[in-house]
């Protein structure tokens, strides 16, 4: 008895799948999740064969139908439906651009398994796109991406010649799966072969606290920046977590600035309570954002935050000519644990002002906020550095601000 749309609409799920026929060799197969996928049986020179002609109800009954008499003719002259739909795929696959399987990569891979996809969609973007974005994702071979890791090594970015090699494995390990490629491109050139990452042991002395945050106020960087720096030092928090903070997050009354799961490293909230010094700086900040929703919102745009690498860029000019060794803006929060460490202040209540995961039983066990400790470790800290900085008529936050 032929399929109606009435019949159609009432099937319902079971606890095993089931098959309900239409006509003419077109029937219904239903799932247990509730999908119902056409399927049409046929028979080639006396070969059985099936083919999945789509899913209900995006594929109406009588589009169903109309796909099988389509595929019937074909069986009547000997083509195989089934394969010449593995054919009409694997050519659509064959024409798949490197930008086209990327933005599918990132929906369906890279956004699954971390919360802030920024930083390789801008290796992607930035680096990956304009060299073989154009290309079929099958004919891209290793001297392509070689090409592509080794320009920024020649750059001098090492690291992020190690982390673009990193995307481009996984986007062409996803591309072997998705069957549009037999061998990655990238498994030719190792990573220990392009970058070795190094354990980072990098603390300041407070001497050289004081020369970084003089060079810095005193550089010609722009002020934000400045302000920037020093409020990652004063808070201990994430490069990315200040970039990408909101004024809807920073509470002035309560004098705390609340980064949401989504900005945090951890992918849970984390409470920052903020020093005067600390609010002094935001405030700051928020008369030099015009109006902007972001805290640091980028060079002429109010929409959108400053590069990923400005900070980065803006530390290296201000350190330019500078008595100290190179160090890196993560390194601050280092220095900051170490100094808060041998100041006597609880390892716990460090951590947990870092948004660090606490390992182990302890981490298991231990859920304090330590909300009155951190408070009184940060005014600590942000007055240590004030401290740290007073010599002569030279105080932390009033150096002469360069144009």
């Amino acid at each position: 008895m032929a399929l109606t749309d009435t019949a159609l609409k009432a099937l319902k799920p079971k606890d095993k799948a089931y098959t309900v026929a239409d006509e003419r060799g077109l029937f219904v197969e239903v799932f247990p999740t509730g999908g119902i996928v056409w399927r049409y049986r046929y028979r080639v020179d006396g070969r059985r064969e099936k083919l999945t002609l789509g899913k209900y109800p995006a594929l109406t009954l009588k589009n169903a139908r109309l796909k099988r008499d389509e595929a019937a003719q074909a069986a009547a002259m000997s083509k195989s439906p089934a394969k010449q739909k593995q054919l009409a795929k694997r050519a659509a696959a064959d024409a798949t651009t490197v930008s086209e399987f990327g933005e599918r990569f990132f929906r369906e891979i890279v956004a699954k398994d971390r919360q802030d996809i920024t930083i390789p969609r801008r290796y992607f973007d930035k680096a990956i796109v304009p060299a073989i974005g154009a290309k079929p994702v099958r004919d891209v071979t290793t001297e392509d991406v070689r090409a592509i890791i080794w320009k920024k090594k020649d750059e001098g970015f090492d690291a992020a010649a190690g982390s673009i090699r990193g995307v481009l494995k996984r986007l062409f390990d996803y591309a072997m799966t998705a069957g549009l490629i037999f061998v990655n491109p990238v498994l030719a050139l190792p990573m220990r072969h392009v970058h070795k990452t190094k354990s980072r042991e990098r603390a300041l002395s407070p001497d050289e606290v004081r020369v970084f945050l003089k060079a810095a106020f005193e550089s010609n960087i722009r002020r934000q920046f400045k302000i920037g720096l020093h409020l990652i030092l004063l808070t201990m928090v994430r490069k990315s977590e200040l970039l990408l903070a909101r004024w809807e997050h920073v509470d002035f009354e309560q004098a705390e600035w609340h980064i949401p799961a989504e900005h945090s490293k951890t992918g849970k909230p984390h409470i920052v309570f903020l020093s005067r010094q600390s609010i002094a700086l935001f405030k700051e900040l928020q008369a030099l954002a015009g109006g902007s929703a972001l805290v640091l919102p980028g060079r002429g745009s109010l929409t959108k935050p400053f590069a990923h690498n400005a900070i980065n860029t803006a530390l290296k000019v201000a350190l330019a000519g500078q008595p100290i060794p190179a160090f890196t803006v993560h390194d601050l929060r280092r220095t900051a644990s170490t100094l808060l460490h041998e100041n006597g202040w609880a390892s716990d209540v460090v951590e947990k002002a870092l948004n660090h995961t606490i390992g182990g039983v302890r981490g298991v066990y231990n859920r304090a906020e330590y909300e009155p400790q951190r408070r009184e470790m940060l005014q600590f800290w942000a007055d240590y550095i004030d401290q740290l900085m007073t010599t002569g008529q030279v105080v932390l936050g009033r150096f002469k601000q360069v144009a």
